[in-house]
């Protein structure tokens, strides 16, 4: 039987003689919640159904848990805000080199752009050279993570349904343009469950850049708030106010035992409501990640050449950066978080959102996530991880193949460019095309759904099966749509 000292929120009388009747006695709101959480984590679940515990509306969970062959335990997204330009990164289009600098109007139909400040034809600033057994071209803006060409499958045939930041953001994040759905982590977490008792199940690691759309681009929406996104820092204590103010571990007990009673006055009268016991679960695993969070944010005993693999000896500060983030998100990994996303850090300009200074832009911008990536998916490869680990590269669109004014790009959601390494996907692969200026998506036209689908599929999850009753309908990651890429499955 676990020591009542371990968690100071529950209240016991006599000893219970299950791990159920033991949650359920919880008057602090641990019980229901946590079992619903941990009862398909191979530690603790006990093969309970739904129906012992109650509905899955009560509990915030669809009570499905993994419906097929498992390929990712986890997902590290490595989120490119801005959008990053698809034919100066993984899709070469030599077609721009032999019409640079003519009207594209002459040369194709042109949409309607977010700023209608159109250029003409543009070039790629970069040359791009085959990589790899598989011959994979990858522009020189990424030579570091052009050595690991061999794990990745690139989507060069993504669409969005949104030319604006912010819409195009929550679409990506939540299979929705509107504002508070559910972002993926959330509902990967509302599914599976987390594999951590100590960490959040879902963590976001910022780099400094909250993208458009705010913090609601992590949230939980209408799922219960416990599975929204937790926000840490890639430095120092990770989050606030995560040492104890009290002066002894002993005064911080009795606190919290008697935050415990009032909790139980506040059950027996109000009953339960999922914002009250969402902050109660969250206050309690806030208590657990005291000692879970600054082992995990400790980097200092790593190896040197683990540190010097992941650019945090680099002499450009946003490289160091986002080295910390993506060690930080390995030894997450390692603790069984589940789902981990990157913001990207700020390197003086505007995201990779290059309107204008094309060049410049989005050299700081590579120069800043190439090393680091690169290190993590080596890393995670020489550890045994990067198998059961599904790394997701994108942007929420890509940019225009003519200029905006002279030297820039605009936003372009009619074709461009993500991949994904390990997790059960077919590395060294390309899937789909955009048409001869890399403008729009001409074979296997991908939609943001069938990511959404894909992520799920490879993590256990039918995305068809996991539900939420909400507004009088079942609602999904992928709402009405999406399709399992089945092209880059391995």
């Amino acid at each position: 039987m676990m020591n009542p000292k371990m968690y100071p929120c529950q209240r016991y009388q006599s000893p219970p003689t299950t791990r159920r009747e033991m949650l359920h006695r919880c008057g602090s709101g641990f019980g229901a919640l946590a079992l619903a959480a941990l009862r398909l984590d191979p530690a603790f679940g006990d093969g309970v159904t739904a129906n012992q515990l109650g509905s899955p509306l009560e509990l915030g969970r669809a009570g499905h848990g993994p419906h097929h062959s498992v390929k990712a335990k986890n997902v590290i997204f490595l989120y490119m805000d801005g959008g990053p330009s698809q034919m100066d990164t993984f899709d070469p289009k030599p077609a721009l080199d032999k019409y640079d600098g003519q009207d594209p109007s002459k040369l194709f139909n042109v949409e309607p752009t977010q700023f209608n400040n159109n250029g003409n034809v543009l070039a790629s600033p970069w040359k791009f050279q085959q990589h790899g057994k598989s011959g994979i071209p990858v522009s020189e803006l990424f030579p570091h993570v052009a050595t690991c060409v061999d794990e990745l499958a690139i989507i060069r045939s993504m669409v969005s349904e949104f030319p604006e930041h912010t819409f195009a953001n929550y679409f990506l994040h939540t299979g929705s343009g509107l504002q508070g759905r559910p972002s993926m982590g959330a509902w990967v977490n509302y599914g599976l469950g987390s594999e951590c008792q100590n960490l959040p199940g879902f963590v976001v690691i910022n780099g400094g850049l909250i993208p458009p759309g705010g913090l609601d681009c992590f949230g939980s929406g209408f799922l219960p708030a416990s599975y929204q996104g937790s926000v840490f820092k890639p430095s120092g204590s990770g989050v606030a106010n995560i040492e104890r103010t009290e002066p002894t571990a002993n005064n911080q007990l009795r606190k919290m035992d008697l935050i415990s009673s009032l909790d139980e006055l506040a059950v027996d009268q109000f009953g339960k409501h999922d914002s009250i016991e969402s902050a109660i679960h969250n206050y309690e695993l806030a208590y657990a990640m005291q000692m879970a969070v600054p082992e995990v944010m400790s980097i200092k005993d790593e190896p040197a050449h683990i540190k010097e693999m992941y650019g945090i000896e680099s002499e450009y500060q946003p490289t160091r950066t986002y080295g910390a983030q993506c060690l930080i998100a390995r030894r997450m990994i390692e603790k069984g978080v589940r789902f981990i996303e990157l913001t990207c850090p700020n390197v003086g300009s505007d995201r990779w959102d290059q309107h204008s200074n094309l060049k410049k832009g989005h050299e700081d911008n590579a120069k800043a996530v190439d090393q680091p990536i690169a290190g993590l998916l080596k890393d995670l490869r020489q550890r045994g991880l990067l198998d059961e680990t599904l790394v997701v590269w994108a942007g929420e669109f890509g940019r225009t193949p003519f200029a905006q004014g002279k030297n820039g790009r605009d936003h372009n959601p009619f074709g461009f460019t993500v991949w994904m390494a390990g997790g059960g996907v077919k590395p060294g692969t390309i899937y789909g095309a955009t048409d001869e200026w890399g403008y729009k998506a001409i074979e296997n036209r991908t939609e943001i759904h069938d990511l959404h689908a894909t992520i799920l599929h490879l993590m256990g999850v039918d995305h068809t099966r996991s539900t939420f009753r909400f507004g009088g309908r079942d609602m999904r990651l992928t709402d009405v749509k999406g399709h399992v890429i089945q092209g880059i499955l391995g």
